[in-house]
């Protein structure tokens, strides 16, 4: 199982519910159907059930706890409101927030890269740069924030 293919899903599950409000099993079940009927490999299929889990892990993590993590990201986008943002850049931090904070399994420089790569994929020209900076600027204090949390 790619984390990279999870993650560009879990981006798409996250913007379908907060522009449809369609609940996340639902969301995580039309794209990975559709991720499939795009890669017809047995590859695929057979990680399906993996991903499935590792992408509603990602998604329900994220969902239930954006309060918080809107919370935290309001402290790091300097002269922005996360209101404010593209519905793109917003979703890719909030999974990047999540993953940094909640996760214990993947580096938080790691997490930054991969989320300046879903940027510039689905993101405008100035997404990438944009949250390397407001990611870069959480890092330093990843280690603090991980301990707050519990």
């Amino acid at each position: 199982m790619k984390r990279r293919i999870a993650r560009e899903i879990v981006v798409q599950s996250l913007y379908q519910m907060e522009m449809n409000l369609v609940e996340s099993d639902e969301a995580v079940t039309t794209l990975l159907e559709e991720a499939s009927e795009e890669n017809e490999t047995e590859r695929v299929i057979k990680d399906a059930v993996k991903l499935k889990e590792y992408v509603l892990k990602l998604v329900n993590g994220t969902w239930s706890n954006k309060v918080a993590i809107d919370e935290l990201l309001g402290h790091y986008l300097v002269g922005w409101q996360i209101s404010r943002l593209s519905r793109v850049d917003r979703q890719i931090l909030r999974l990047a927030t999540y993953e940094m904070i909640y996760q214990e399994d993947v580096p938080a420089k790691v997490v930054v890269n991969e989320a300046i790569d879903l940027a510039k994929h689905f993101g405008t020209d100035d997404s990438g740069k944009f949250v390397n900076g407001v990611l870069g600027n959480m890092i330093g204090d990843i280690e603090e924030l991980k301990e707050k949390r519990q």
